[in-house]
């Protein structure tokens, strides 16, 4: 998917939200995205344990 549907998704809350790694960086708790990856049309930020 493009970035730009990512940062979208993120916002909507259907896509795992990024964790601060340093200034400048980012990145996604692993657990997050394979949630994710499991169910992608009904994940929702609001149902991660």
């Amino acid at each position: 998917m493009s970035r730009a549907t990512l940062y979208r998704k993120i916002q909507k809350g259907t896509f795992p939200k990024q964790v601060r790694i340093a200034t400048r960086c980012a990145g996604w708790r692993e657990s997050a995205v394979n949630e994710w990856m499991h169910n992608p049309i009904f994940y929702h930020v609001d149902d991660v344990r």
